[in-house]
């Protein structure tokens, strides 16, 4: 009897079906759906040209009960910039829609006592095949750690290179905002303020190592009061601008860690007079959509987040996405790279 087709019979293709197609055991087209590396590419081929034929769409629950796991990986984050999580969430569908996977986004709280118990938790209930740590908790060693003690596959992302290439996505914060602030030295600009991000942050730090290494390299040096705290939200910029706006002898330039204290600062200098960019230049980080929604359109620093979303689903499944690649193959530090809008200009004076 030939194999049933959806169009013959009305019911769905079974497993059966695509096996008594292809002329191989109902064990053999598991193993190929399953992408297992023990099958000849004769056979491969013909299972899968039977599976197109039938039209036969393979059970995710018998799957996953074939491989003692839920089709699920996990983003785990405690990041409050939500444009960065959006971002990079983005990129991990991105990678995966193609695919049987289904994200799963997880906030944690990396101040908590119990995050480790948390998370160890939620890996055993939902038993993803991997995990995805944004900064800051992708820094935490021992969180790694308890991924490796599960079994459950993880990449930390970072402004840094956090662990080998199988486990991490990284970006060049520090060489990029030092090129960044090199732009505002040769417009000209000597009194430069610096609006920092999260104390505990891996990317504040390099961004302000960054700047450091651009005002070392002119000779500056960065006064006390033309730093101000920050924490990536535009309220902090609000601060930020109030401090370094303030001062008698304001600074001609700011460098901002993020783009919503950026959007901050150029707010309070508009409300006190000061035009951007002839007054005053602001650069930012990140190149959210608020660079291009305010005016003037800001100059930032493109963080590739999405495509680090990308690589980093690339990276913690590569057998499930079909890309021909294994964790480390690929050269998994990411460029940031600097944008300049209309938001910089040579100072009327130094």
């Amino acid at each position: 009897m030939a194999p049933r087709t959806r169009e013959k019979s009305g019911k769905q293709p079974t497993i059966n079906d695509v096996a008594a197609l292809a002329g191989v055991s109902k064990k053999t087209v598991s193993r190929v759906i399953n992408r297992s590396e023990f099958i000849t590419d004769k056979t491969r081929q013909a299972v899968e040209q039977a599976i197109k034929m039938l039209g036969f769409v393979p059970n995710p629950q018998a799957r996953a009960l074939a491989f003692r796991r839920n089709f699920l990986i996990a983003l785990l984050h405690d990041n409050p910039n939500a444009q960065t999580v959006l971002n990079f969430q983005q990129g991990v569908l991105d990678a995966i829609k193609d695919s049987d996977l289904a994200l799963l986004v997880r906030p944690v709280d990396r101040g908590s006592d119990r995050m480790l118990d948390d998370v160890r938790i939620f890996l055993e209930k939902q038993r993803p095949i991997g995990a995805m740590l944004l900064p800051p908790i992708s820094e935490n060693d021992e969180l790694a750690a308890l991924c490796e003690d599960l079994g459950v596959r993880y990449v930390r992302v970072g402004s840094a290179q956090l662990d080998d290439a199988k486990h991490c996505v990284s970006s060049n914060d520090r060489e990029v905002v030092a090129e960044a602030v090199g732009k505002l030295v040769d417009l000209g600009h000597r009194r430069i303020g610096f609006v920092r991000g999260p104390v505990g942050f891996r990317s504040a730090a390099e961004r302000e190592k960054g700047f450091h290494e651009a005002l070392a390299g002119a000779g500056l040096t960065l006064p006390d009061d033309y730093s101000a705290p920050g924490n990536y939200r535009y309220t902090a910029g609000i601060d930020a601008g109030e401090a370094l706006l303030s001062l008698a002898e304001p600074p001609t330039a700011i460098f901002c860690s993020n783009d919503e204290m950026a959007a901050g600062v150029m707010s309070v200098a508009y409300g006190k007079g000061i035009a951007v960019p002839a007054d005053l230049s602001i650069i930012g980080f990140d190149d959210s959509p608020t660079a291009t929604h305010i005016w003037p359109a800001l100059s930032t620093v493109r963080w590739p987040i999405r495509e680090m979303g990308v690589r980093a689903a690339r990276t913690l499944v590569p057998d499930f996405l079909d890309i021909g690649t294994k964790p480390g193959d690929e050269a998994n530090i990411l460029a940031s790279t600097f944008i300049e809008r209309q938001s910089v200009a040579a100072p009327k004076r130094a």
